[in-house]
């Protein structure tokens, strides 16, 4: 897409979706931040299932490590990867306390050197909850993309890098939602929903699908 292109493609998403939101429940840094660890390679509904009881029993840094690996496992053994998250969750947690005073910190260095925290992760953190412009590339975001001529990339952070450099800076931080959302409902994976697209005008997409016959 012509950098044009790509200001109308997230204008209509815009239109569409004005007010995006993460899918994710959460109520402050600490409980978001769990959250989009435990995220990885889990949808977040899963997620959402599984920290309603963790969180009820440990919503802070303190109790969760009070909690334990053993404690957080109990309640995420539904989700992906649960025995390495556990551990990080605790670990990033105990981490806090040490260096931060409990505090999730809004600074991506620090960010990403607490356990089991990326660059993604760190992105989401800083854009949702600190307000920062951050382009979080999870596998909607690179699928689209490269799929679409968004910000065509051999690796995530070339897919950033282009999104960054060529979406209007004004829409930055919500095009993260619009992307990750219209990639999770419309821009599929293994069947992508093209006549539903509201940015199909200006889309790459050289197969784009029309609506099946009924």
């Amino acid at each position: 897409m012509t950098k044009a292109d790509v200001a109308r493609f997230i204008e209509a998403l815009a239109l569409a979706n004005p007010d995006p939101e993460s899918e994710l429940t959460y109520v402050d840094a600490f409980t978001l931040l769990v959250a989009v660890v435990l995220s990885a390679q889990a949808t977040d509904v899963s997620v959402n299932k599984a920290t309603a009881g963790l969180f009820r029993e440990a919503p802070d840094p303190a109790s969760m490590v009070a909690l334990g690996e053993e404690g957080v496992a109990r309640h995420i053994r539904t989700i992906g990867l649960w025995r390495a998250k556990a551990r990080n969750v605790v670990a990033l947690s105990a981490r806090l306390l040490a260096e931060h005073d409990g505090q999730v910190p809004g600074d991506r260095t620090a960010l990403e050197a607490l356990p089991g925290v990326g660059r993604k992760t760190a992105s989401v953190v800083l854009n949702v909850f600190f307000g920062e412009s951050a382009m979080a590339v999870d596998t909607h975001i690179f699928r689209l993309g490269n799929r679409t001529g968004l910000a065509p990339g051999k690796t995530p952070r070339a897919v950033e890098d282009g999104l960054v450099a060529r979406i209007p800076p004004e829409r930055l931080r919500p095009s993260h939602h619009w992307l990750i959302l219209h990639g999770r409902y419309v821009c599929k994976a293994r069947a992508p929903e093209c006549w539903r697209c509201v940015g199909r005008e200006w889309c790459r997409y050289p197969d784009k699908r029309d609506a099946p016959a009924t």
